[in-house]
């Protein structure tokens, strides 16, 4: 490796970026809609949760943190009714109320899937690990401002924009220590595996007399991709 590539940076801002990727690949796949995020990023002085849903994961491990999802009712509500009729459910039977636990109950597992998205990217694409706990929801009527229960040496803060298919704005907030991650050698970042490919190579691999136990690898693989919203 020449001294130029040793030198290779990720720093917050791709951080930021590659957690913005996740946001926007697990919603586009969960609503069949096309979001996307601002170009530019705010540097901000302090995270908090803002009405009407907030929601936020604090992440530890190989750098610590804490990510803030921000809705407003109709953002929520759009977002939400997408994803239910991607998964089937007739229009009759959705929630009509941004305040109804059903919205903020889904917007939780949507959460959890882009954070469970860009750890796996971190392990990956940074050789290192980070953990999360659960998301928690909350509806709200004023803003709420948010301290990070972990040790922050230098923290930065950060907003980004994202907009719906119907121009309706939400926004992720990032709150991380100061960090940097230089590329000594290069190596491959593996691929997420394919759960079908693997599936159907376990299922090759096994004798005929197992065909009951591949069925209930097939249900549980079918009871996966449906809580992923595929």
């Amino acid at each position: 490796m020449t001294p130029e590539e040793r030198g290779v940076v990720y720093g917050t801002e791709d951080v930021l970026t590659s957690l913005c990727n996740s946001v926007v690949r697990v919603l586009n796949v969960a609503t069949q809609s096309k979001l996307h995020f601002s170009a530019m990023v705010q540097r901000i002085t302090k995270i908090g949760l803002k009405p009407d849903i907030g929601c936020f994961v604090l992440f530890d491990g190989g750098f610590s943190g804490l990510v803030v999802l921000n809705f407003d009712g109709d953002t929520a509500l759009e977002i939400y009714e997408k994803y239910m009729l991607n998964m089937g459910m007739p229009r009759s039977e959705l929630a009509t109320s941004f305040t109804s636990d059903e919205v903020s109950n889904i917007l939780g597992e949507l959460m959890n899937q882009i954070v469970g998205d860009f750890t796996g990217k971190v392990r990956r694409e940074l050789q290192t690990n980070i953990t999360q706990n659960q998301p928690k929801m909350l509806v709200l009527n004023k803003q709420v401002t948010l301290s990070v229960d972990t040790a922050l040496d230098k923290p930065e803060f950060r907003r980004v924009s994202f907009f719906t298919e119907k121009n309706n704005i939400f926004y992720l907030e990032l709150a991380i220590d100061h960090t940097e991650f230089i590329k000594l050698r290069e190596f491959d970042a593996n691929e997420v595996p394919d759960p079908d490919a693997l599936l159907e190579q376990q299922q090759q691999q096994q004798p005929a007399a197992a065909e009951p136990v591949s069925d209930a690898l097939d249900a549980d693989s079918d009871e996966l991709l449906r809580s992923l919203g595929m």
